[in-house]
């Protein structure tokens, strides 16, 4: 009987945790319009120091600040890039950022790619799609930005400031960061270094 009492508290614990977990990570709202309009702002980075992370040695490529709409996320825990990248947001701004044009896509995230599906006739151009959103991989400068990613929601808008950078691990293995927004499919991915995490309301 105490094994079945206990078990029946271990259960209750796990719904009730899982109902929180599902709360707090509920999509946020935002209303019409374009919420995120501003292009992002990458320039030549200040200081091209390489930079450890356990395995990983780091080279910035450029300094990047960008204010987007989160349009999904996805954690990753047992992948060759896990280690380093523990998140993925894929973001969007300017048109993508717009509840109706968004209203009309499907969104989604898996094995390190964002992919998009209208439900209809495209509402932008696809070039548009591509050069307003993307797939970042977001590496935490430390457990506090960590953390504050980790909070983040789908369809908060956030501000990421930090360095898009290079990695090659001690076992030979590399990564290369995309430099530009115009891109797509393999490559295409931004591969960012956060230092700042500023939520805008």
């Amino acid at each position: 009987m105490r094994v079945w009492s206990a078990l029946w508290i271990v259960l209750a614990g796990c719904a009730v945790y899982g109902g929180w977990q599902r709360f707090e990570h509920r999509p946020a709202s935002q209303p019409d319009g374009i919420v995120a309009p501003d292009e992002p702002l990458q320039t030549e980075a200040r200081d091209a120091t390489p930079v450890r992370r356990g395995r990983w040695l780091l080279t910035p490529r450029a300094d990047y600040d960008i204010t987007a709409r989160i349009l999904s996320s996805e954690a990753y825990h047992f992948d060759r890039l896990a280690d380093l990248i523990p998140e993925d947001l894929a973001l969007g701004w300017g048109p993508m950022s717009d509840n109706r044009i968004l209203a009309d896509f499907d969104i989604s995230q898996s094995v390190r790619f964002y992919t998009w599906r209208a439900r209809g006739p495209l509402p932008i151009a696809r070039d548009s799609v591509i050069s307003h959103s993307a797939n970042t991989h977001v590496i935490p400068a430390d457990a506090r930005i960590r953390a504050q990613l980790q909070a983040l929601r789908v369809g908060d808008v956030v501000r990421l400031t930090g360095t898009l950078v290079d990695g090659t691990r001690d076992d030979g293995a590399w990564i290369h960061t995309s430099l530009t927004r115009l891109d797509s499919g393999p490559g295409a991915c931004e591969i960012m270094l956060v230092q700042s995490v500023e939520l805008r309301r």
